[in-house]
């Protein structure tokens, strides 16, 4: 097992993961922005600057599933007690590797600063790339641990057409580097995990982000 959030991820998107031993693993934060929890299948990582002997008592002094406690509502909550932070809900971390050549789907790139999506983007994620398709917008950026990230947007008019799936796939295409892609999608957000998963995206987590107050 990696010893860094990013050696985690890195081998988590090989289909290396923690081992599946009930355990739970603190490591430091790599950048001030991102902190949070990744729930794998009997092992979880908390990302925090945070002492770890009081991550570790936290969760033992639960009343729950041992195996649930670093998601349990209780423990999200004082960890963002103790570290000022905010989050919107627990999303499951899907992954994916890169495609070769241009994606089938036309886009369109933007460079539009006050694009609502870039704006949005911004805030969780670093050299933002937006893409425009009739109907659809396609997000790429560097967000937890400098892993390329995907979100897209349909129009309501529009679903059902398997716009969600295309755009999800050509993020593959559009990765720099050879590199995984990754996305999160909020667990109720049956649609977008239907979409993610059907341009080839698998599960391997759940993931609660804490992000920073906003400066």
């Amino acid at each position: 097992m990696g010893q860094t959030l990013t050696e985690i991820l890195d081998a988590a998107a090989a289909g290396r993961f923690p081992p599946p031993d009930g355990g739970t693993t603190v490591v430091p934060q790599e950048q001030r922005r991102d902190a949070g929890v990744i729930a794998f299948t009997a092992h979880s990582v908390v990302f925090t600057d945070e002492d770890p002997d009081w991550v570790h008592a936290t969760l033992a002094a639960l009343d729950c599933d041992a195996l649930a406690a670093t998601m349990n509502p209780r423990f999200l909550a004082a960890l963002l007690d103790r570290t000022a932070r905010g989050t919107d809900t627990i999303d499951l971390l899907t992954v994916a590797g890169p495609l070769p050549g241009d994606p089938a789907l036309k886009l369109v790139e933007t460079t539009d600063p006050d694009h609502p999506r870039v704006r949005r983007a911004l805030r969780r994620r670093d050299d933002i790339r937006v893409w425009s398709a009739d109907g659809g917008v396609l997000v790429l950026g560097r967000g937890v641990a400098g892993r390329w990230e995907a979100a897209i947007e349909v129009d309501e008019d529009v679903r059902h057409r398997g716009l969600g799936r295309e755009l999800a796939r050509a993020a593959r295409h559009l990765v720099p580097g050879g590199q995984p892609v990754w996305s999160q999608q909020a667990t109720g957000n049956a649609r977008s995990i239907r979409a993610f998963q059907a341009a080839g995206y698998r599960p391997v987590g759940a993931e609660a982000l804490m992000l920073a107050p906003a400066r």
